[in-house]
């Protein structure tokens, strides 16, 4: 009281946060936004300062962005909006704001005034980007393309777009059209558009929430009615890939003043363009490899995976660009109606929305990006973080190697640096007595390292390869916008649509696949097989598995490269086994499966390659001498063979990434097979072309085949006891055949959460979070085992008190998937040109990847190929890639199979006194299900990406009923 007499306010901070008092204003908000919104509502109670501290809008906006689900509808504030969602409302209603003295924040404060300010009255001019109205191909690809930003006005003249996108006309036709929203949160949030539109009146916002639809094509296909690609960018090397296969490449903004993009590289190295209709952009560029200053670079070191913290767009233009010296600031401009912009490849670039913009954006690839789209596809991490952040993250000893490597190839250095995960560069988000201070520190670094004679240089970026790397076998980076089979199909695609530009193809496969490596090693293996070397057109491995194949003449080589030495000399040892039982027992399967020319192992030794013959049936002294070869083998018959793989499959399951890649290494030695070559065409080529009688007789054909595999005897388990740890043996009675499979599943399932966590979308959250209770707690509860004695079930030949199982333990393919069928032309007198399969009959005739000249014929399968993932296990496994990427989900074409398959999935085993096979193990669907969820690939993600409508799936039973129902009524099972 007496300080107040005196005319003192007390300082309510100390008091009302009690041991929070030590914390920066900026960690005490950090905190908060890690809460529920529950609990947030509690904590403004406890005092004033929290009470402040807990009523930010920028705090509920992220609160209600992270708990969003399906569409969002503003509420007129983010406290009232997030309450709604959780249906809060009524219990922390928001009242008459509280005021209270006593209290500063200079963090609050600049947050308060990001959300309010207006930006009719920035003095922005028109920057000092090149302007030009009128511009050639020709000139365009020789002044700017791969060099410089340029701004052209009057390529949106002539689109529709020009009068009609606008706020107020998209909202006449499209208003009930909901569209994806950009913000920081990782959840997919949409809005239909009259409700953004209505936010966009109501909101004051620090980072206001943007349309940045990709899929706006889909949801609203007349708008693509509305505009065309300008004709300086037609050039597009996914165009192959077609809409539906392509990563993400255009998108329709929306934003409001204050909103924008904050600095970023687009994805894979692309270039874009950027057309605004309605409102103008303010933007800002620095040239490759020159890091903003506040940026933050992470480069992954595992996977190459590239990370940014930035702050946002309005932050950096109020906080950072003020104190920016003359020399240290980017270019800029100011965009406006009309105005298309060109970002070159590499290039940083980060947006202000001046006022409410409309615009279209498109990345594309085209001859002059295209290297650099390849080697950032590339596994590794120092390229990655070189073509970002410059040599920011190159340590001195790489430094100087790289260095002497300049000079040594007399190519010119790179302006980009390669941030480490383990190395920082940024200067920190300010705080009321650092912003000067950390602004000089950043342009200081950066210069130090800019002002070198670098240019971004694919000769020189390709130098920071890692070369110790398989690139068909390492981690691939979570960041790239593609996968890796994905990107070895575009690569085959453009291999074969585009035959003028195959010098440059070849460059680009070189840095994204080591294609020139595997070619070499391929002709080598030809050479001591006296093969003729492979014609142009089969220059590059075919098809978009995990393992270099090429076809030389009549053969197919393939070299084992895939998860190590040890996994890919155990997946040989298995494949020639399973060719051997395969003649021995004269199946008729064998004649629909590649016929074996030859098979051996080719090794790097001082320098050069050689090749010894291996047929499975010994161990070879290349394997012994190997310190990252098997240690573990079978004495007798295949020492590499089934059995020992599946003890790798025991020890290898549940592992993490970073696990498995600990026990890869590097390998200078690779197991390799020459097959027949099968005429014909691979099912992925002919999928759209085929009848729906040709469908069926495949789904036949696929379930005989795999009738004739499952019967095919099994050799005996061999490796010792000592093989499973002692407390699994003592707990669980399982047949010998099946211990490692049920000790495996059990290993998966203890991280299973973690791993459908780390895949994320569109795998549901509420589902990963019931994941434990779905899934059993003893696997070899789905085997219904039962003691059997011969003296009560005499049609059984078990000896006394033998366990037996309710499945049948056999060999399994694991990978029939569209890519690994081949089937014919009805008519033989088609080959009478020599076409086969891999080939393309008529190269003019090929659109996207699909040959034309498919159409209207008739295809019947003949083979199944690539064994080399062969296993042991319950037969449900090989249903599994079947229905789901032969048949696509189709119930039809999987009845079909099962009618041509005959064999029981569960056999009743049920002796006397013992229950019924009931419940949920009584359902095959649950069992299908079951090793959905285990498997080692992201089945899940496929599930959920074909199945939308399950992604609100309330159960697992739910999911395991509209995929897997129909194997419920299979009358093979009992």
């Amino acid at each position: 009281m007496a300080d107040n007499q005196q005319g003192l306010v007390r300082d309510r901070r100390s008091e009302a946060l009690g041991s929070l008092r030590a914390l920066p204003d900026e960690v005490v908000c950090e905190i908060l936004d890690r809460l529920t919104v529950r609990d947030v509502g509690r904590l403004a109670c406890v005092s004033s300062v929290m009470y402040i501290f807990c009523n930010e809008e920028p705090l509920w906006m992220n609160l209600c962005l992270k708990t969003a689900k399906g569409q969002l509808q503003y509420k007129g504030s983010w406290k009232k909006t997030a309450l709604h969602q959780e249906n809060l409302l009524d219990r922390y209603v928001p009242g008459r704001p509280l005021q209270f003295d006593g209290f500063n924040s200079i963090f609050l404060y600049r947050r308060l005034y990001r959300c309010h300010t207006t930006l009719n009255n920035f003095a922005f001019d028109d920057g000092n980007v090149e302007r030009r109205k009128e511009i050639s191909i020709e000139e365009f690809s020789r002044d700017y393309d791969g060099k410089k930003p340029v701004l052209i006005d009057g390529l949106a003249d002539t689109w529709p777009a020009r009068s009609t996108w606008t706020p107020d006309q998209l909202i006449q036709k499209y208003g009930e059209t909901a569209f994806k929203i950009s913000q920081r949160s990782s959840k997919k949030v949409t809005m239909k558009l009259k409700d953004y539109v209505s936010y966009m009146e109501l909101q004051h916002d620090e980072d206001p929430l943007y349309v940045f639809d990709d899929k706006f094509g889909e949801v609203a296909p007349d708008l693509l009615n509305d505009y065309s690609v300008p004709h300086l960018f037609q050039e597009d090397f996914f165009d192959v890939l077609g809409n539906e296969v392509r990563p993400a490449f255009r998108w329709l903004i929306v934003g409001p003043e204050r909103s924008g993009a904050s600095w970023h590289v687009d994805p894979a190295l692309t270039s874009a363009w950027n057309t605004l209709l309605c409102g103008r952009k303010r933007w800002a560029l620095y040239p490759p490899g020159r890091v903003p200053v506040g940026v933050t670079v992470h480069v992954n070191e595992e996977d190459g995976d590239v990370n940014v913290d930035t702050p946002t767009s309005l932050q950096w233009w109020l906080d950072f660009y003020p104190l920016l010296a003359d020399k240290d600031k980017p270019i800029e401009l100011t965009q406006l109606p009309g105005e298309t912009i060109f970002v070159p490849t590499g290039w940083w670039h980060c947006i202000l929305n001046l006022e409410t913009t409309v615009a279209v954006t498109q990345n594309f690839v085209n001859s002059k990006n295209f290297e650099y789209v390849c080697l950032d596809f590339a596994p590794g991490y120092q390229h990655k973080g070189v073509c970002r952040a410059g040599l920011l993250a190159l340590d001195e000893d790489t430094m100087n190697d790289v260095r002497k490597k300049m000079t040594h190839n007399e190519v010119g250095s790179n302006g980009s640096d390669v941030t480490r995960e383990s190395k920082r560069f940024r200067i920190e988000v300010p705080t009321e007595d650092s912003i000067e201070e950390n602004a000089e520190d950043c342009g200081s670094e950066t210069d130090n390292h800019w002002d070198e004679d670098i240019s971004y240089d694919i000769k020189f970026l390709s130098m920071l390869l890692d070369k110790e790397r398989d690139h068909y076998n390492s981690q691939w980076s979570l960041g790239n916008c593609i996968g890796q089979r994905e990107m070895r199909d575009w690569l085959c695609k453009l291999w074969a649509a585009k035959p003028k530009l195959r010098e440059l193809i070849w460059k680009g496969a070189c840095l994204a696949l080591n294609a020139g490596k595997w070619s070499e090693c391929m002709l080598k293996i030809c050479a001591f097989h006296q093969l003729p070397a492979p014609s142009d057109d089969d220059r590059l491995p075919v098809g978009s598995g995990s393992n270099p194949v090429y076809l030389a003449a009549d053969h197919v080589i393939k070299i084992f490269v895939e998860g190590g030495l040890e996994s890919c000399i155990l997946g040989l040892g298995t494949e020639l086994e399973f060719y051997s039982s395969l003649q021995q027992v004269n199946s008729p399967l064998k004649n629909h499966v590649p016929e074996v020319f030859a098979s051996g192992i080719l090794f790097l030794e001082n320098g050069s390659y050689n090749v010894v013959q291996w047929d499975g049936k010994e161990v070879p002294d290349v394997i012994l001498k190997c310190k990252d070869g098997p240690k573990q083998f079978t004495k007798d018959g295949f020492p590499f063979g089934l059995w020992s793989k599946k003890l790798f499959e025991y020890r290898t399951a549940g592992m993490s990434v970073h696990e498995s890649n600990s026990m890869v290494g590097s390998t200078e030695v690779w197991p390799y097979i020459i097959t027949k070559r099968c005429e014909g065409k691979m099912f992925a080529q002919l999928r759209d072309a085929l009848s729906e009688e040709d469908s069926l007789e495949l789904a036949s054909f696929l379930g005989e085949q795999l009738c004739n595999l499952h019967l095919l005897p099994c050799p005996s388990p061999t490796l010792s006891e000592t093989c499973l740890d002692p407390e699994f043996k003592r707990k669980s009675k399982v047949p010998d055949e099946w211990e490692l499979s049920i000790a495996a599943l059990a290993k998966k399932k203890t991280d299973v959460a973690n791993r459908l966590t780390l895949w994320g979308e569109p795998i549901p959250r509420t589902l990963i979070d019931k994941v434990h209770e779905y899934l059993p707690d003893d696997f070899s509860k789905l085997l219904n085992i039962n003691e059997v004695h011969q003296w009560k079930i005499k049609s059984l030949q078990d000896v006394n008190g033998q366990l037996k199982a309710c499945k049948r333990c056999c060999w399994i393919h694991s990978d029939i998937m569209d890519d690994n069928i081949f089937m014919e032309p009805r008519q033989a007198k088609q080959f009478q040109n020599g076409h086969h399969a891999g080939t393309t009959e008529n190269p003019s005739s090929t659109s996207n990847g699909f040959d034309q000249t498919l159409k209207g014929k008739s295809w019947r399968p003949s083979h199944i190929i690539d064994f080399s993932n062969l296993s042991v296990g319950d037969p449900i496994l090989d249903v599994i890639p079947i229905h789901l990427d032969v048949f696509r989900g189709d119930p039809r074409l999987l009845n079909k199979f099962l009618e041509s398959y005959r064999l029981p999935l569960m056999e009743e085993t049920r002796d006397q006194g013992q229950p019924d096979h009931e419940g949920e193990f009584g359902r095959l669907s649950y069992h299908a299900m079951c090793y959905c969820v285990l498997h080692e690939e992201n089945i899940l993600g496929a599930i959920f990406g074909m199945w939308k409508h399950l992604r609100t799936a309330s159960s697992w039973e739910e999911v395991e009923e509209a995929i897997w129902g129909e194997l419920n009524n299979y009358k093979g099972h009992h």
